[in-house]
């Protein structure tokens, strides 16, 4: 277990803020205090709950001794002892490295890989599944550029998705994920095998990450819909190149200012992404494994149509309930992915 003397200090640290903040600090730094605090407090929670349990036992284990009271610690000490490694994970899993951009919004970039129109089609399929997994959260989920094929597939679609906990929730989603179905443009009745690409990116702030102007080129041009029909006449459609990392991307709705907005956004969400791969380079081998390019032999999770079943490579994960996955019933495949990450950081610390 977790040594009392690290306990000690951050329960030490958390009251030190608590009284800093009732002193009243100035407004930046009781910003800065507040955050350290919130992020505390639950932990100090678990660390009251995990000292309050074990001196219960000890409680009860020294009225063994006595006659009177021997009756009754025995009826305690097996419940409370039942109790002890639930709390003792729980105070583990608190004390866990926390991922800064957990907190945060999400850009969420789906785009189809292998298999023509039906990766296409497929990429839709997904985009729903994450609306309706949205909408489940209590999350707003804002599509901020979206190109279509002439059957209803998906070109490209870039969403925004805003709520408590965005990111830690799905950045697991990040990957290759595989279809196996019957198409709908398939007159045979022969199953077929296509991918999509997902990209999950924290939503990153102009204080993240600080671009120079002269490290962009923009260009605007005339935006269409979808099989190049022209939506508009005027060159409203904004491209921005980052010259320094030669990231590209493009916004064509149909007010330029508010492209050159959605641009800028997915620019600084691809630039913060970058930083955090470089800076963790585990993290970042880690996520070109899951997005690679798109190919059938780099997929994380397959969904198969015609047994019901979705498959996540990563944990050997599979449950038979499609329909309702692809409705967005996501909860038990996400809370799976989570735990078996939180597993491998207990293993690595403690090892």
């Amino acid at each position: 277990m977790v040594p009392f003397e690290k306990l000690d200090q951050i329960t030490q640290r958390f009251q030190f803020l608590e009284a800093r903040m009732a002193e009243g600090a100035d407004p930046a730094e009781i910003a800065t205090l507040s955050k350290e605090y919130s992020d505390l407090k639950p932990v100090v929670e678990e660390i009251a709950e995990y000292r309050q349990l074990a001196t219960d036992i000890q409680e009860a284990e020294a009225m063994l001794a006595d006659p009177e009271m021997k009756e009754l610690a025995e009826d305690e000490l097996p419940a409370l002892r039942a109790r002890l490694p639930q709390v003792e994970q729980a105070l583990r899993l608190s004390l866990l490295p926390k991922d800064a951009a957990d907190a945060r919004p999400a850009m969420i970039e789906i785009r189809p890989g292998t298999g023509g129109e039906e990766a296409a089609l497929f990429a839709g399929d997904l985009l729903r599944m994450y609306q309706r997994y949205s909408e489940m959260q209590g999350w707003r989920f804002e599509i901020v550029e979206m190109a279509e094929t002439e059957l209803g597939g998906i070109k490209e679609v870039i969403a925004n998705v805003r709520g408590e906990g965005v990111f830690a929730r799905l950045k697991y989603e990040s990957g290759v994920h595989r279809v196996q179905r019957v198409p709908t443009t398939e007159s045979g009745g022969r199953i077929h095998t296509s991918a999509a690409t997902v990209a999950v990116l924290p939503e990153a702030q102009e204080v993240d990450i600080e671009i120079d102007p002269g490290d962009l080129r923009i260009d605007t041009m005339r935006a269409s819909g979808a099989g190049g029909q022209h939506v508009n006449t005027t060159d409203s459609a904004v491209r921005i190149t980052h010259i320094p990392s030669g990231i590209v991307v493009t916004s064509s709705e149909k007010s330029q200012h508010r492209n050159r907005e959605i641009a800028m956004q997915v620019l600084r969400a691809r630039l913060y992404d970058a930083e955090r791969q470089r800076v963790d380079s585990e993290r970042s081998a880690d996520r070109r494994s899951q997005v690679g390019s798109g190919d059938r032999s780099e997929r994380i999770r397959t969904y198969n149509f015609p047994q019901g079943r979705m498959t996540d490579h990563r944990i050997n994960l599979t449950l038979y309930k499609l329909d309702q996955i692809m409705q967005g019933d996501l909860t038990e495949v996400i809370d799976a992915l989570i735990a078996d990450a939180q597993a491998s950081m207990l293993a690595e610390i403690e090892a």
